[in-house]
């Protein structure tokens, strides 16, 4: 069955916008930040700003065409934290080589890194917090509810009993993918397999998977490595013939996971109202 994210995202958004409601005259606000001349990342951050318009968010967009020098990105963020109405700062990802991300993140303060980048950020990861909004979705019924927005203090003990005797295997150690999976699945403490390029036989821990979350940005699960009724979330994204995908063929296995997440409208829609969601907890905690 295919997880339909877009739906997802909309009854979440709906929940986000009441809480917006609650700041009255107190407008929050989104800054990203985007490197280069890159009209893959340009067009995901149009979603960006259209999802927090229709949330009641402000969104501002700082723009460098050619790679600025480090110490000139550093400061400009340094000028947006200490700019009062700005509620939270992102730096559109992936960044030029020259750019460190780990470093770069060093200069965001952290009640406004809502990204979970920072080892002591308050926020766990948007795209983390997306997949487990998935699983709960599939263990709840699939039930389109406000109860499908995560709680982690609140929901441990439910992953932890909906999970038991299931094998999760995330595919993937990008910053912009498997890390920050990672990372939430450890705060949630979901036992997982992680599996990477170097893995030996990496086929073998697919084979026995009843849940794969793959984050690479290529074809990696053939049929034959899912298992039958095995549920696959997709946060890879790929370009074939200038279509965009996700790290397997769709044709190939609708007809043997269980579930699994489309690329586009799967993972991505409910990854930003995550985002967002940060930010409006970012915002109660500034006050």
């Amino acid at each position: 069955m295919k997880i339909d994210g877009k739906k997802i995202s909309i009854v979440i958004s709906k929940l986000l916008k009441k809480e917006v409601k609650k700041f009255k005259k107190r407008k929050l606000k989104l800054v990203t930040f985007l490197i280069g001349d890159a009209p893959d990342q340009e067009s995901f951050v149009k979603i960006k700003a259209k999802t927090a318009k229709r949330i009641g968010l402000g969104f501002e967009l700082i723009q460098y065409k050619t790679v600025p020098s480090f110490q000139v990105l550093a400061q400009r963020i340094k000028s947006e934290n200490e700019t009062k109405e700005v509620t939270g700062i992102i730096i559109q990802q992936p960044l030029p080589a020259q750019l460190s991300t780990d470093t770069v993140y060093d200069y965001v303060d952290l009640p406004k890194e809502i990204e979970g980048h920072k080892n002591k950020s308050t926020f766990l990861p948007p795209l983390g917090l997306a997949v487990l909004t998935i699983l709960k979705y599939i263990f709840t019924g699939l039930k389109m509810n406000s109860d499908l927005l995560v709680d982690i203090n609140k929901d441990r003990q439910f992953f932890k009993k909906a999970l038991k005797n299931k094998k999760v295997v995330v595919i993937g150690r990008g910053v912009t993918g498997g890390k920050p999976i990672g990372k939430t699945l450890n705060e949630v403490k979901i036992n997982y397999i992680a599996i990477n390029s170097k893995t030996p036989a990496p086929q073998s821990f697919l084979k026995e998977a009843d849940i794969i979350i793959t984050a690479v940005g290529k074809y990696v699960i053939t049929p034959d490595c899912v298992k039958p009724g095995a549920i696959i979330i997709n946060a890879g994204v790929r370009k074939e013939n200038n279509i965009l995908k996700g790290d397997f063929e769709e044709n190939e296995i609708k007809n043997i996971a269980g579930f699994y997440t489309p690329t586009p409208g799967g993972i991505g829609p409910i990854d930003v109202i995550y985002l967002y969601k940060n930010l409006i907890d970012a915002a109660k905690l500034q006050k």
